[in-house]
């Protein structure tokens, strides 16, 4: 009887244990996949709901010590505030905005559509005013024909438009039920926050998971006060005098004012020409006139006065970052985006910094000296 070679066996074992092993990381990446396919539809949910927990659990646990330290009550009435501050403000500019694109759209397709006449001023203008001029006077006489040109760029972009004010009853929704389970994440805050940082301890060590835990908490807060928050204020504050003052199309207008208050460009761009319409329309009498001009330009200038206070508060990184980070996470994955850019952007600066502190050839007090 042929007894094996030593290399055999060794080499056999070795199969056997890799092969284990291949199967056991086969079985972790299906369950994982199973677990992402499950979880996959409500994964932007949730991503909002703990966006808005970590933002606003400092004044859940503020106010749960006034309570008497009753997390569930403290968070239910920091749901409701928030869902009548937040989200019912939301649903009125949303509402307005999908009424103003659904009525135009109805107007464009029946031929009711009214363009009032170009000032005469408009074809004096450099350059391109004798061409607006021109098409302007063309839409105020013959809409028709105007539409009839555009016919096929303004069918794709009613389609669009009816899609969108058909997604705002499922927005208001998303955003009410983030709210709600916000309020649940905020009551086992602590739990929460100590199973994050043992998780980020596990992958890069107790001491730097905690720092990196810190940094990650204080620039979702940063981002969503000074950019978000802002942008989100800002477009409030500018829709709701627009509606009041029945300025047209006052939802979409609000809704720019969001998108350019998080890309960082000034609401002015939006306020001052609306503040044009109300003096050059003679539809407003002065009184009404110069109220909604001090309102609109107060409005246009506020995050001028909030982003300073609010952005990159509390967080262990240059405001530039923070805000590159935000503007770069925008461009490439939306407004989810904004926080993973400049929560990921912080962590590398971070990371790069560390490295650097320690270059192996600089040496600190604490360094025993070198053997001659």
């Amino acid at each position: 009887m042929t007894t094996p070679k030593p290399d055999l066996v060794h080499e056999a074992r070795w199969s056997m244990k890799l092969m284990d092993v291949f199967i056991r990381a086969g079985l972790v990446l299906a369950l994982t996949l199973l677990c992402f396919r499950i979880f996959a539809p409500f994964i932007s949910m949730m991503a909002w709901a703990l966006i808005l927990a970590v933002t606003v659990y400092p004044g859940h646990q503020a106010l749960a010590r006034k309570l008497g330290g009753k997390q569930g009550l403290a968070a239910t009435l920091l749901v409701l505030v928030g869902i009548a501050l937040i989200v019912m403000p939301m649903a009125v500019v949303l509402a307005s905005m999908g009424d103003s694109v659904h009525e135009t759209v109805e107007r464009v397709r029946d031929n009711k559509l009214e363009i009032p006449p170009p000032p005469p001023g408009v074809a004096e203008w450099p350059v391109i005013g004798p061409k607006v001029h021109s098409f302007w006077s063309l839409a105020h006489t013959d809409m028709p024909s105007v539409v009839q040109k555009l016919q096929p760029q303004l069918g794709e972009l009613a389609g669009k438009a009816l899609e969108m004010v058909a997604s705002i009853a499922g927005t208001v929704l998303l955003f009410m039920a983030s709210f709600i389970i916000a309020g649940i994440i905020m009551t086992f805050g602590e739990s929460g926050a100590e199973a994050a940082r043992r998780i980020l301890g596990r992958i890069v060590g107790t001491e730097r998971g905690l720092e990196f835990a810190t940094l990650s908490t204080a620039t979702i807060r940063a981002v969503s006060l000074g950019v978000v928050g802002v942008a989100f204020i800002q477009a409030m504050v500018v829709g709701i005098v627009m509606i009041v003052g029945t300025i047209p199309f006052a939802g979409v207008l609000a809704m720019i004012v969001l998108v350019l208050g998080i890309a960082q460009v000034p609401a002015l761009l939006v306020t001052i020409p609306v503040i044009a319409y109300i003096w050059v329309s003679g539809n407003y009498d002065t009184v009404p006139a110069v109220i909604y001009t001090v309102l609109l330009a107060i409005g246009g200038m506020l995050d001028n006065v909030l982003k300073p206070l609010l952005l990159g508060r509390g967080v262990d990184a240059p405001m530039p970052v923070v805000l590159l980070g935000a503007l770069g996470g925008l461009a490439g994955a939306g407004i989810l985006g904004m926080f993973i850019g400049a929560t990921a952007l912080s962590l590398g600066y971070q990371i790069l910094m560390a490295w650097v502190a320690t270059h192996p050839d600089v040496v600190t007090d604490s360094d025993p000296p070198p053997v001659i």
